[in-house]
């Protein structure tokens, strides 16, 4: 296991949180993260068990036919992880063809991992430098989640049951880091202004993510919300959804009463603001809609490659700094017919529709078992 960590794969930027069961409807804890990354073309995928490896699914890149490096996940036993770069941890001369492993690490612990402890086991046996600068999130079955802030030789563990408001933040540097440096900052703020309403009410739920949070336009320096401004362009900088932005993925755990197969990713593939919600299993609760699978040309996912073609709309001016500019009144307009404006309620009965699903399945378990 500990040979795996070679080669170098691309390394990404996001915004993430752990959420308590204490602080979701279900009584369920989460796992969010807004993928960012300069690999456009995601998938996802259930590997099943082999080699006294646990099955799990994963988010992978288009561009890594060989399953490498999993970028968000969870597995059979309910052990779920993601990742978010930070730029002020290393000091270090490790050279740069020796880093960006994070997905590798990722997919070892969805491999081997069942608890938070075990992860954490795992920085500690895997040989040094790791090849990474980021903030790896986890939970578990039992309901445990923390965040690692993890360079290539030391690590920092922040623990959710410390958060007093029962909810942890990361994007792109550390809290244990070098003061002032890394990314981040700005949709950070973002993210806990939006956050604040659902903190006071307790009623976090995986379609806030999905449906709100990662379609929504809110830009915290300018203390103002574009979302629904009228405007027709706006510029992309430094809100939660970007031009970068390639799913929003929420791993939801399970409550104490239920069984560690009902672990659900709900994923809005590609560009979020132009993305159907989709529901993925491992495959003894219903695995994953082939829609999502790299089924396509060059590993390409067929819902990716739909979703991209609606973003080219959004991002259409290729000339000059066309592509920081954003053509807001196709998300959102007075007529109704922006995609978030369309494709908001159909998510929403997509979800009514899983977990009722879910409930069945779990039924079915509980008989089998």
């Amino acid at each position: 296991m500990l040979l795996v960590l070679i080669g170098s794969i691309g390394a990404e930027a996001c915004t993430s949180a752990i959420i308590s069961g204490s602080k979701t409807v279900s009584g369920r804890p989460l796992l969010w993260k807004h993928r960012d990354t300069g690999c456009l073309d995601n998938r996802v995928e259930l590997i099943k068990a082999h080699d006294n490896c646990y099955e799990f699914v994963a988010i992978f890149d288009a561009t890594d036919p060989c399953d490498t490096a999993a970028w968000t996940g969870f597995n059979e036993m309910g052990f779920a992880i993601m990742n978010t770069a930070s730029y002020n941890l290393n000091n270090d001369d490790v050279p740069e063809s020796e880093m960006d492993r994070e997905g590798v690490v990722m997919k070892l612990a969805l491999e081997h991992c069942v608890t938070v402890d075990e992860f954490e086991l795992l920085l500690q046996l895997l040989p040094k430098p790791l090849g990474v600068e980021a903030n790896f999130g986890v939970i578990d079955a039992q309901g445990n989640g923390a965040y690692f802030e993890t360079g290539n030789y030391t690590y920092k563990r922040y623990d959710l049951a410390d958060a007093p408001d029962g909810v942890l933040t990361r994007t792109n540097y550390s809290y244990s880091g070098r003061p002032d440096e890394g990314m981040g900052y700005v949709r950070e703020a973002n993210e806990k202004y939006l956050f604040a309403p659902h903190i006071a009410a307790g009623d976090f739920a995986p379609w806030v993510f999905t449906e709100e949070i990662s379609r929504t336009f809110y830009h915290s320096l300018l203390n103002k919300d574009f979302t629904h401004s009228g405007d027709e362009w706006i510029v992309d900088q430094d809100f939660i959804p970007r031009r970068i932005s390639t799913a929003s993925i929420v791993i939801e755990g399970i409550a104490p009463d239920e069984m560690s197969e009902l672990t659900t990713m709900w994923i809005a593939l590609g560009y979020p603001p132009c993305a159907e919600t989709f529901a993925a299993r491992v495959s003894v609760a219903g695995g994953v809609p082939i829609e999502l699978n790299g089924t396509g040309d060059n590993n390409h996912s067929p819902q990716c490659d739909k979703v991209r073609a609606r973003q080219a709309q959004v991002f259409s001016i290729e000339r000059g700094n066309g592509k920081h500019y954003l053509n807001l009144s196709k998300l959102y307009n007075e007529e109704g017919t922006g995609y978030c404006q369309q494709l908001v309620p159909k998510n929403m009965e997509m979800y009514k529709r899983e977990y009722e699903r879910r409930e069945s399945v779990k039924i079915g378990l509980r008989h089998k078992n």
